[in-house]
């Protein structure tokens, strides 16, 4: 007997190498948390003590962001102003703006007031059909405010929250010329203590030449693995410092933005099993030039992720849907690619692959409806919302 049942639907299981895995006027049923049968309307034959009618609706998998920084406070909207002025991200962030103006905001939160911050901005995800969210610590920097943050993004439902420590995110002015000491504190004392309270899914760092060199960045990882948690990277968006290869060396979940990655950093990525994860809001937001290597991940069959990036400064961006139209627009990708980049490889980059992303027995019920004649219009519309309901069957 399974719990529930869908009749009269059209699921896009989004299966790898099925497309977009249709199923016209099909059934799915769930009991508990699960996904118990699926298939053809006409060969359900099962019981349920629930039965709906979906009406025609399509059903996808919940959509997955993994990649945000949701928890912090102030905003940059001055920063806005002063980059159509003229002034570039990197000058903003040299100057003492940037990362480190969002530092002085959050530092001076409590962890109430960053809760219900982030709780408002997690409406928009809830409404547009997510059901698992990623959230980065690092606009702490020190060792209060980076668990501060943590707690505050455990602490939020409704979705699926995977948290993710970024503490080497920059570089804090009381830390000034001293980097590599700072890494240490970063390893011995905030990850330390972050693990103990057991407020932290995977760890990040950002190699770039405004942040961190590929060796601070190695000592992060090191750590990490040292403690058994999974790491991700923020790589190559400023330059190529080698950050794909890097996070492809040390088996990392996924590699994020790579707009300047190389071929040999690419197909490094393929044979680690490293998931590209490009952030179409940033590179919209900061007029960005350099497109991601498409054509390279492509060749080597890395599989494509998407997020928003939402952060104060260079992605403010609220909205899953969007980023699936900006992916086709601005990185040409197909419609059937983004859809998989917020499904699939997204759970791919959080490790949450075996319980997430396609719509199969066995796995997680986080289904998302959609009043739409086909697959393609998530990506098409601009603006538009045809989300009916998200469900997670959790009991």
């Amino acid at each position: 007997m399974h719990d529930a049942v869908f009749l009269n639907a059209n699921l896009a299981t989004m299966r790898e190498g099925a497309g977009y895995g249709a199923i016209k006027d099909a059934a799915i049923a769930t009991t508990g948390a699960r996904i118990s049968w699926i298939g053809p309307r006409s060969e359900w034959r099962g019981e349920a003590r629930e039965e709906h009618d979906a009406r025609g609706a399509w059903i996808t998998p919940g959509l997955i962001d993994c990649h945000t920084h949701l928890v912090y406070a102030g905003d940059r909207a001055h920063e806005f102003e002063q980059r159509l002025k003229g002034a570039t991200y990197e000058e903003i962030a040299r100057s003492g703006g940037g990362i480190l103006s969002t530092v002085r905001a959050t530092r001076s939160a409590t962890e109430d007031e960053l809760f219900n911050l982030a709780e408002r901005r997690l409406r928009h995800w809830r409404a547009e059909g997510a059901t698992v969210i990623e959230i980065k610590s690092g606009y702490g920097l020190d060792r209060d405010t980076e668990l501060r943050m943590l707690r505050a993004a455990r602490r939020l439902s409704g979705l699926t929250v995977k948290t993710t420590f970024l503490g080497a995110h920059a570089l804090p002015e009381e830390y000034k010329g001293r980097a590599d000491e700072y890494i240490e504190f970063v390893c011995e004392d905030v990850l330390a203590a972050a693990t103990r309270e057991k407020l932290v899914d995977a760890v990040d760092a950002f190699c770039e030449r405004i942040a961190f060199t590929p060796k601070q960045t190695r000592r992060v990882f090191e750590k990490a693995e040292a403690l058994g948690l999974p790491v991700k990277l923020h790589a190559d968006q400023l330059s190529d410092l080698g950050g794909a290869a890097l996070a492809a060396r040390h088996q990392a979940l996924s590699a994020d933005h790579i707009e300047f990655s190389s071929e040999d950093g690419i197909a490094a990525m393929k044979g680690a099993g490293t998931v590209a994860v490009l952030l179409p809001g940033a590179f919209y937001f900061l007029k960005e030039k350099q497109l991601p290597p498409i054509d390279a991940l492509r060749r080597h069959g890395v599989p494509i992720a998407l997020a928003t990036d939402h952060n104060p400064g260079s992605s403010p961006l609220s909205s899953p849907l969007l980023v699936l139209n900006m992916a086709c627009t601005l990185f040409r990708l197909t419609p059937e690619e983004a859809l998989a980049g917020m499904t699939r490889n997204a759970a791919r980059a959080l490790g949450l692959q075996a319980s997430h992303g396609t719509l199969e027995p066995g796995k997680q019920a986080d289904l998302a409806f959609w009043e739409i004649g086909s697959p393609a219009e998530l990506a098409y519309a601009i603006g538009a919302n045809p989300n009916i309901s998200s469900k997670s069957f959790l009991r």
